[in-house]
């Protein structure tokens, strides 16, 4: 395992630079374990409460890392990037804390509360319609007139070794606790946040089986898993998992989870609402579609849990839309 990690294009090191980078400004968030979660479904489950960090997501820590790594004098033309929301906001709360000008294009359908959070961290935000305009390109354009740096979501080996201090965080938990982690899940849009997660977790454990986590139909990273290449979903219309409708695994991501991911998961919408239901009444935590669609899929049975395993879920984010949250509890 060690020989293949040091062939991956982000390591435990990079890792371990980003969370020294990352110490005097993202939370540390704390590792959960519920009675009456592991009751109801019969083992042991941790949860990595992401809702809890800076700006309510794990984007912060990959943006922060990001920004930071960009020279000083680089940093007039400040930064450009593309997001349904959460990476918006990591983007623009890295940009606040760092000086930097931040421009963010986000879809129309975007959740209001994510386009007005994202304007409160001071960022400009240029608006796109994703069944007709290429995010990307509008982003590049921005980026090429006015000298700004483009900061991807998940596709940049300094944004996966952010993200991957979530897992740096699990794997450190566990060991203070004396307990292995069998099964770690992690939700996947583009996949930068399994990828680092993975990293971080086969560097300590390497026998821990890592899986990605998407909506049902939404699954290109189960359907690339299982080819073995990048293979994109084939869905159409939306799903409430907003934060995870990325049509295709990231060229670096996919590099990395082709090799240490054992398969994808899934979950319905359905799955997903009763899951953030679930985090609310017995929990106590909001959890936004996509962040809870890890919890989703064990609550549905969707896991090989038998002979107790120790399992981890990555609950990714808690930006939810008021009304479809009242919604989803009701």
């Amino acid at each position: 395992m060690t020989e293949l990690l040091s062939t991956l294009p982000v390591s435990s090191a990079d890792i371990e630079a980003a969370a020294r980078v990352l110490a005097p400004f993202a939370v540390r968030t704390p590792l959960l374990s519920s009675p009456v979660l592991n009751e109801r479904v019969g083992t042991r489950v941790f949860l990595k409460p992401e809702m809890l960090q800076r700006t309510g997501s794990f984007k912060f820590r990959g943006a922060f890392n990001k920004l930071s790594s960009i020279p000083q004098g680089a940093r007039g033309g400040g930064v450009v990037a593309f997001s349904s929301g959460n990476h918006a906001q990591g983007v623009a709360a890295a940009a606040q804390i760092l000086n930097m000008q931040a421009t963010i294009v986000m879809p129309v359908d975007a959740p209001l509360s994510k386009r007005e959070r994202t304007k409160a961290y001071g960022a400009e935000v240029v608006l796109y319609d994703r069944d007709r305009e290429d995010r990307e390109a509008i982003a590049r354009d921005i980026a090429g007139k006015r000298g700004a740096t483009l900061v991807k979501p998940y596709d940049d080996p300094l944004v996966i070794a952010g993200q991957g201090t979530v897992g740096r965080e699990i794997v450190e938990d566990m060991a203070a606790l004396g307990v292995t982690p069998d099964i770690v899940v992690a939700p996947a849009s583009g996949g930068g946040l399994v990828a680092g997660v993975a990293t971080a977790v086969k560097a300590r454990y390497p026998k821990a089986v890592l899986m990605s986590a998407e909506p049902e139909a939404f699954d290109d990273h189960a359907r690339s898993l299982r080819a073995g290449k990048r293979e994109p979903h084939r869905a159409e219309g939306r799903t409430i998992c907003d934060a995870l409708m990325a049509s295709i695994p990231g060229e670096i991501t996919f590099a990395i989870n082709s090799r240490l991911l054992a398969k994808g998961i899934t979950a319905s919408d359905a799955e997903v609402g009763v899951a953030v239901g679930f985090a609310f009444r017995e929990l106590k935590l909001v959890v936004e579609p996509g962040g809870a669609v890890g919890l989703a899929a064990l609550l549905a049975g969707g896991l090989d849990i038998s002979g107790g395993k120790n399992v981890v879920i990555v609950l990714s984010g808690g930006n939810v839309d008021a009304d479809l949250y009242a919604r989803l509890i009701a």
